[in-house]
């Protein structure tokens, strides 16, 4: 267990008054027991446990759904830590991608991005609102509503953030303008912003919204010492380009972040993915553990691919 992994399993005990035994540093067994969900204010600092850049976006999907069922409003709830890093969702696809998607089922969450954090000193900060997940008009008993993501529908448009960090602008620009070069030749036309963006590190990052009538996916490359900007840009826009020959309604991350939200909603749900990914796999048998459920996968692995599943209908007085 590491500092995020563990950041994760202590903010969870706070909002649900949890037991714990194992929730250590480098553990590799945990006993949670939780009692009760608490809404309110929080604050949950990954360096708290030990000194890094460890994802602040992982703490937030981990405590996003347990607070939407908590009954009120959590305002304010301050995560700090890293918010672009390797090997996790950065702050912008929270907000442009992640949190739209979830919206659809009835979770409703912002996220405000203070201060950026990089690979390795972190101390990036971000400010979340959750409210209860309600079914229509239901406020006594909130409820996820499955979601249905078979068909990305017409391309609306494709927008992107080029971003630096206590580095020469002329980076961030360079990594604009191969990007935009780089769709243009593909077809694609996009734009661009580009920032200079407040941390006590530095980075760089190209960040790329394809936004459709029926969903969003989101593809993001991270700069590196020795890294060109022109390389950053161009891991981006394959991945996007890779994602837009699929066919696919949504990417392969969207797909494994999705499932623990579609176990619990109430009524089917179902998505094409660009990739059935090994990390969906094991989220997939994850769920299935811990709730009655049973998800069809049409498709092979590191292949395009459907999933389906028939949620329980989880609601705060339980399965329905």
């Amino acid at each position: 267990m590491q500092a995020q992994h563990l950041t994760c399993v202590n903010a969870l005990a706070e909002i649900t008054d949890a037991d714990l035994e194992g929730a250590a540093l480098g553990s590799q067994e945990l006993t949670f027991a939780p009692h009760a969900l608490r809404s309110g204010r929080y604050r949950f600092d990954v360096a708290q446990i030990r000194p890094s850049a460890g994802s602040l976006s992982l703490v937030f999907q981990a405590i996003v759904l347990p607070l939407a069922f908590a009954g009120g409003v959590s305002a304010n709830v301050t995560l700090l830590g890293g918010t672009h890093v390797p090997w996790s969702p950065p702050v912008h696809y929270l907000q442009m991608v992640y949190l739209p998607s979830v919206a659809r089922m009835g979770l409703k969450a912002d996220i405000e991005l203070k201060s950026w954090g990089w690979y390795p000193k972190g101390g990036g900060e971000a400010v979340a609102q959750i409210h209860p997940a309600w079914e229509g008009e239901a406020p006594a008993e909130p409820k996820l509503r499955g979601i249905d993501l078979s068909e990305r529908g017409e391309r609306k448009g494709i927008r992107g953030v080029s971003a630096v960090s206590n580095l020469p602008m002329s980076i961030a620009l360079r990594q604009q303008d191969r990007s935009l070069k780089m769709l243009k030749s593909a077809g694609v036309d996009a734009s661009f912003q580009v920032v200079n963006a407040p941390s006590r590190g530095q980075g760089t990052v190209v960040f790329i919204l394809a936004e459709f009538e029926g969903s969003r996916a989101g593809f993001t490359s991270l700069g590196a010492r020795g890294k060109r900007a022109e390389e950053v840009a161009e891991e981006a826009c394959k991945e996007c380009m890779d994602f837009l020959n699929s066919g696919a309604a949504i990417e392969e991350h969207l797909a494994d972040q999705l499932v623990p939200l579609m176990a619990p909603a109430e009524g089917r749900s179902c998505f094409t993915a660009s990739k059935i990914s090994l990390h969906l796999l094991t989220n997939i048998w994850v769920a299935e553990q811990f709730l009655p459920v049973k998800f069809q996968v049409d498709g092979e692995e590191g292949q395009p691919g459907r999933v389906s599943v028939d949620g329980v209908g989880f609601g705060r007085s339980g399965i329905r």
